[in-house]
């Protein structure tokens, strides 16, 4: 155990400078200490941009939170922190106390963290060297009071680099990844490196997720396959991984997101594309049982 008490990573201390004690040693306590009270601690990855991996994130956490766990959401994309804007709260700013930083609350049941309340504007852009992003990330899940959660889903920038490294090597023991990928052939290229970065970290992948599977046209209410389709589950059967589901490109996704309101709150919940979500969360979190919740507690 470390020599310091302080329930916080030495990167937020006062005294970093001047203090002589090991702070890789107090850091591993302190970030211990923090995922000790996590039941699972989760990665999304997608290993490329733009497939709708932080979309994902936002609704299979809120889906938890209405389902009635405690989640907490750690946006680590870092270059682009887009989470907030999605849950409606761009612009807030987190506090501090003497326990560490305070994370977001959306509600009672769903907590979130990103390095956009900690930025002025939402288009400065973060040029960081891979030391600042270190400690930035040491922060994010020692310096953060947590408190107890069921899930801390944690959603992961795209590619199989420092911060997906970094952050497995802090969090430890991770409970599984969920992989996101669109049909194209492209993008199920990335899909398979992930999946296999994931097992070479030793960490169980729960599954793959299809998202912009298909288009409904509004006036004949035909499907398209705007970027193919089935691509996401032959992988996951050739790769052995489970296949969780297909979330179709729904303007009404976007638009939901755009304005702060995830797609999956209880506003929605009529529609087919919100029962999707849930089912996905379902699959991937509680075994298919949404009853799982009541019989653990």
């Amino acid at each position: 155990m470390s020599e310091c008490k302080l329930p916080f990573t030495c990167e937020l201390c006062h005294q970093n400078f001047e203090c002589k004690i090991d702070h890789h040693k107090h850091n591993k306590w302190a970030i211990s200490n923090r995922m000790s009270k996590i039941g699972q601690k989760v990665v999304i990855m997608s290993n490329k941009g733009g497939v709708g991996k932080s979309t994902v994130t936002t609704n299979l956490g809120v889906s938890l939170a209405e389902m009635g766990y405690k989640v907490g959401i750690a946006d680590a994309d870092i270059h682009g922190p887009n989470i907030p804007k999605m849950l409606g709260v761009e612009g807030s700013r987190l506090k501090s106390n003497k326990l560490g930083i305070e994370p977001l609350s959306i509600n009672d049941n769903l907590k979130v963290v990103s390095l956009s309340f900690l930025i002025e504007r939402p288009d400065e852009p973060i040029a960081w060297r891979d030391a600042a992003k270190y400690d930035y990330l040491c922060e994010l899940v020692g310096s953060i009071n947590w408190g107890e959660l069921d899930y801390l889903l944690v959603d992961l920038p795209p590619g199989t680099g420092n911060e997906p490294i970094t952050l497995i090597e802090l969090l430890g023991k991770l409970d599984g990844a969920v992989i996101v990928t669109t049909p194209q052939d492209v993008a199920l290229l990335d899909a398979r490196k992930a999946i296999l970065f994931a097992r070479d970290s030793d960490i169980r992948v729960l599954g793959v997720i299809e998202n912009m599977s298909i288009l409904t046209c509004p006036h004949c209410n035909k499907e398209i396959d705007v970027f193919k389709s089935g691509g996401g589950e032959r992988m996951a059967e050739e790769m052995s991984v489970p296949f969780l589901g297909r979330i179709p490109l729904d303007p009404e996704i976007a638009s939901r997101c755009d304005e702060g309101k995830a797609f999956v709150t209880t506003k929605n919940e009529g529609s087919n594309n919100s029962v999707m979500f849930k089912e996905i969360a379902k699959k991937a979190f509680l075994n298919g049982d949404s009853n799982v919740l009541n019989k653990s507690r």
